[in-house]
């Protein structure tokens, strides 16, 4: 995939500025959430997953806590069904390790707030493929390299066209993610962020 200098020097000044502003403008928000989250299971408030970044870096994201504290203990915490399920496509249908806090959080989408400041270090953007596992990206195949060319985003083709609706198990999911890799612009990521907005207001595929 051919380098964007103009358009990866607009998009990033574009993700700055966006997610200074709102981090600033939700600041009240993001305390709100903090204090449920510590009243319902205490701490920590965050959860912080290592994924694969831009060209197979590892990054750190931030989200705010949607499980129970135990809950990266896998064997002890799901069935032998469930544990499958999760194998298949990490994520699950219905996932016992959630908080009553941390399923508002997702349904609203609210979670992912945190990685504005993923955004403005410059690890992630605004738009583009969703931050994955190494095991994740084994899934890819031959174009593994294609999706790691390309900053991991905030919210991208996957979370604004059906989200847990599109998995991986048919390769609809994979196949959203290089589209955007392969014809990110201006405008497909106007359309994404738009897009977005809808998909969280009618909460579709969020789980």
């Amino acid at each position: 995939m051919g380098k964007k200098p103009v358009y990866e020097c607009i998009k990033r000044i574009f993700d700055l500025v966006f997610s200074l502003v709102a981090a600033v403008v939700l600041s009240p928000l993001l305390l709100i959430v903090a204090a449920c989250i510590v009243a319902e299971d205490g701490f920590p408030v965050f959860y912080k997953p290592r994924r694969v970044g831009y060209r197979g870096k590892p990054v750190v994201v931030f989200k705010f806590r949607t499980m129970k504290n135990n809950a990266d203990r896998l064997e002890e915490t799901l069935t032998p069904e469930q544990l499958e399920e999760y194998k298949k496509n990490f994520k699950l249908e219905k996932d016992p390790r959630i908080t009553k806090v941390g399923a508002f959080l997702r349904k609203t989408s609210l979670d992912e707030l945190p990685q504005l400041f993923n955004i403005i270090s410059g690890k992630l953007s605004l738009v583009g493929p969703r931050p994955v596992l190494q095991e994740e990206t084994e899934l890819y195949g031959e174009d593994r390299e294609l999706l790691l060319s390309c900053k991991p985003g905030l919210t991208g083709l996957w979370q604004a066209c059906g989200r847990s609706n599109v998995t991986y198990e048919d390769g609809a999911r994979q196949a959203l993610e290089l589209r955007y890799v392969r014809e990110r612009g201006f405008l497909l990521d106007l359309k994404i962020l738009f897009w977005t907005v809808g998909a969280v207001v009618r909460m579709d595929g969020a789980k």
